[in-house]
């Protein structure tokens, strides 16, 4: 009977998403795919570290402890490697308990296309050239970028802030400012269309089944005394008032709503996040991920008008410096 991966929130990662593959990336780009392969076969038994994206998917499939009866969650792998060096991702997954199982190993070719094929709301990746590709086919992506961000394992929350225009939202607004460059006319059309929700952005269906959980554990919350719920979503915009209309009309059309949202107004995004700390942070601008990137898991969306340049100069199948 074929599995029935329709009916789960899937997520797609890449090792060097997962786990700290820094080392084995470095031999693979100087001395190439043999001597990478000799790497990862000598050290089948070694766990890899936990990476940037460690902290989310480790929560994420905590879900399926919290749901067990349901298992709503898949995490699945889609990797350049070859099926036999990625025997020591599933190893450390196996170690770090991450129920990880399914996948596809492809021995240097792109991944991407299989987003579709596993059903899959993202794909998180740390390969640049993939994630535009991806994007660019209006596949849902983000580039993992490197931190320093440490896991507080005693710490069970999923708490994820998403940026609104660009990665929720579609970049219509956006491409508005960008065209004029006058900030006046980007909130006096929102504030026209106030009524009037956004199309969809590329995150926002993860967006809307992560939010699934979240009303589930709101009401778990009611029903049980003293019960945390384990799922709270943030947005974090550069949005003020008058704009913040449109984003609270679009959110009402989706059926959806966060935990907290931040209308920054122009205030540099780090400062709530610090506080907030959030497991990941999607944001389609490098500019505000920047100043967060070191200390918060962060994900880069190049989606729209931001982004047009990278999406265009993307080579046919190379690394694309960002």
């Amino acid at each position: 009977m074929p599995y029935p991966i329709e009916r789960k929130l899937v997520v797609a990662v890449t090792s060097r998403a997962v786990f700290d593959m820094e080392e084995a990336n470095r031999i693979f780009d100087e001395q190439g795919t043999e001597k990478y392969r000799e790497h990862q076969m000598g050290r089948l038994d070694k766990p890899l570290a936990p990476g940037v994206a460690f902290p989310f998917i480790r929560r994420l499939l905590r879900l399926n402890e919290l749901y067990a009866e349901q298992e709503p969650v898949e995490v699945v792998v889609l990797s350049r490697s070859d099926p036999a060096s990625g025997r020591r991702f599933f190893r450390s997954c196996q170690h770090h308990k991450l129920n990880i199982t399914r996948g596809a190993f492809l021995s240097g070719k792109s991944p991407y296309p299989y987003i579709q094929s596993f059903n899959a709301t993202i794909f998180l990746s740390a390969n640049e050239s993939d994630v535009l590709g991806a994007i660019r086919t209006g596949l849902p992506a983000g580039l993992v970028l490197p931190s320093r961000a440490t896991d507080d394992g005693a710490d069970h929350e999923l708490r994820i802030a998403f940026d609104f225009d660009g990665v929720l939202a579609d970049d219509e607004a956006e491409a508005i400012y960008r065209e004029s460059e006058d900030l006046d006319l980007f909130r006096q059309s929102e504030l026209k269309r106030a009524a009037q929700p956004h199309n969809p952005g590329p995150l926002k269906d993860l967006f809307t089944k992560i939010g699934f959980f979240q009303k589930l554990e709101v009401k778990r919350s009611r029903e049980q005394l003293g019960y945390k719920p384990a799922v709270r979503i943030a947005i974090v915009t550069a949005r003020n008032a008058p704009a913040n209309e449109r984003v609270i009309t679009t959110l009402e059309a989706w059926g959806m709503s966060a935990t907290e949202t931040f209308f920054m107004g122009g205030v540099e995004k780090k400062r709530v996040l610090e506080i907030l700390k959030p497991h990941i942070f999607f944001d389609d601008q490098l500019t505000h991920l920047a100043p967060a990137a070191e200390m918060i898991p962060s994900v880069f969306v190049p989606f729209g008008a931001a982004n047009a340049n990278l999406l265009e100069n993307l080579p046919p199948d190379g690394e694309l410096a960002l």
